[in-house]
């Protein structure tokens, strides 16, 4: 009998862990579904994006600013049901994510990545994001940008070979948390990003969100 409980034990632990790592959420928009996996390597913006999913937070929440080639940013609570042409960006949870900053994520096409204000901390919002549409590189340009933006910080090869096929946001690197990145649906991001905006970069159109975390069978 103890045998058979340490092994339930055994296997309920385990399936915690499981359920921990590799979490997945899906971003329900008008333009789609995308299909967000979470990173283990950055568990504080993980586990606080979880909570507020799982507290249905981001229901009816907008992507309120919007540029092409660039990104797509929403997250704000002040968004929900606001009036057309209303100023948004300033709504927040009242609490800061320290910042997880790991050279091997970057601002690639497709990453979930925090916003923030100018504090000296680099410190999170606690709920606004963007996802990265961004634009490719020739060498030539990540080389200006090296020695422009990035004050001389150079590049990785590999993350360069990204930014010249893919695409992305390379000045942003180590100056914003990546916590995640699309795996499903980045097709969402570009139908997004050409939305026709006004000059806060607010949707004409309102581009209102659901997230929800996406079920999983344990070891699959």
């Amino acid at each position: 009998m103890k045998k058979i409980v340490l092994i339930v034990s055994l296997f309920l632990a385990l399936a915690q862990v499981v359920a921990a790592k590799n979490r997945k959420v899906k971003v329900i928009t008008p333009y789609g579904t995308m299909v967000i996996k979470l990173y283990d390597e950055t568990p504080l913006h993980r586990d606080n994006f979880i909570k507020l999913v799982k507290k249905h937070f981001y229901d009816s929440v907008l992507f309120h600013r919007v540029i092409k080639n660039f990104m797509i940013q929403g997250g704000d609570p002040d968004s929900k049901h606001a009036q057309p042409g209303a100023a948004l960006g300033e709504g927040d949870v009242g609490y800061t994510i320290p910042a997880e900053f790991r050279a091997d994520l970057f601002h690639k096409k497709g990453v979930l990545a925090a916003a923030r204000d100018n504090n000296p901390a680099k410190a999170s919002s606690g709920c606004q994001f963007y996802i990265v549409q961004g634009k490719k590189y020739t060498d030539g340009g990540l080389d200006t940008l090296e020695t422009t933006r990035l004050k001389g910080r150079k590049i990785p090869a590999n993350q360069r070979e990204v930014y010249k096929t893919i695409g992305g946001v390379p000045h942003l690197d180590q100056n914003y948390t990546v916590f995640g990145e699309v795996i499903s649906g980045m097709e969402v991001i570009d139908k997004i990003a050409a939305v026709e905006t006004d000059k806060r970069d607010r949707p004409v159109k309102d581009v209102p969100m659901k997230i929800r975390l996406k079920k999983k069978f344990l070891f699959f």
